[in-house]
Order: C-alpha cells, then sequence, then structure tokens
C-alpha cells in the first residue's frame, strides 16, 4: 500500500520546530480503523491527520473533506494542529487555488481552515467549556 504522507512543524516557521503533526492523504474512502491506528503508531507523533475525500459520518457539506486524527495509540476527537496541519497540506499542496478547506470530523464537528494575511492559515475550533468534577 503507498500512500502520501507529509509531516508539517505546526506553530512555527522554522523546520525541525513546533509541533510536528503527520497528514495521511488518502485516495478514496477511509481505510479500516485498524490500519489508521498501524500508520499512526508507525509515525509515533502525537498526533497523525487523515484526509479522505469522503466525509465522515458527522456533520457535513457536499464539499467538505473528511478529517480524522490517531495518536500512536488510540483516535483523538479533536486535534488543533493536526487540523492546521491538514489544512496546510491541502491549501498547499492539493488545492492551492482555494482560500479555504471545509473539514468533515466525527466528533469535533464541522471546521474550517482558512488563508489568512501571507502564509499563515486560521482555524476555529469549537468550544469545550471546563466542568467540575465528575
Amino acid at each position: 500500500m503507498q500512500l502520501r504522507v507529509f509531516q508539517v512543524d505546526v506553530f512555527s516557521a522554522a523546520p525541525f520546530s513546533g509541533n510536528p503533526a503527520a497528514v495521511v492523504l488518502l485516495e478514496d474512502d477511509w481505510l479500516p480503523d485498524k490500519v489508521l491506528q498501524a500508520v499512526a503508531a508507525e509515525h509515533n507523533l502525537s498526533e497523525t491527520a487523515f484526509v479522505a475525500p469522503a466525509p465522515t459520518d458527522g456533520p457535513r457539506a457536499a464539499t467538505d473533506l473528511g478529517l480524522r486524527w490517531f495518536t500512536p495509540t488510540t483516535e483523538v476527537d479533536l486535534c488543533g494542529h493536526g487540523t492546521l496541519a491538514a489544512g496546510h497540506v491541502v491549501l498547499r499542496h492539493v488545492r492551492p487555488d482555494l482560500r479555504a478547506v471545509p473539514f468533515a470530523t466525527r466528533r469535533a464537528g464541522r471546521l474550517e481552515v482558512r488563508r489568512a494575511d501571507g502564509d499563515r492559515l486560521t482555524v476555529a475550533l469549537p468550544l469545550d467549556p471546563p466542568r467540575g468534577p465528575a
């Protein structure tokens, strides 16, 4: 199996600094969860973001790409730097003609990475208010 993989250093303009995330571009539909988890474990970064043309089963529009995040051991609900890394890859390497890329996620809803001034990208993340002890 061949996969297109990028490693992006988020929150930094310099290589080998910032917060690294792997971004894996899937050709068609989602691979089995077991395979996604094995790929994330192989990269051994805090998060690996997977982008697929088929949206997840969460809220979405027809133009959304699917986005999921895995640590080396588990899938996570939301990853800010992984979302920015995925947006960077799509907007710089896959669809440089776009001003924004919408992602449909399973647990965090719809997220959009937008071009800002110069080379900067922005993303609005959902609010998760603090809760008291369980």
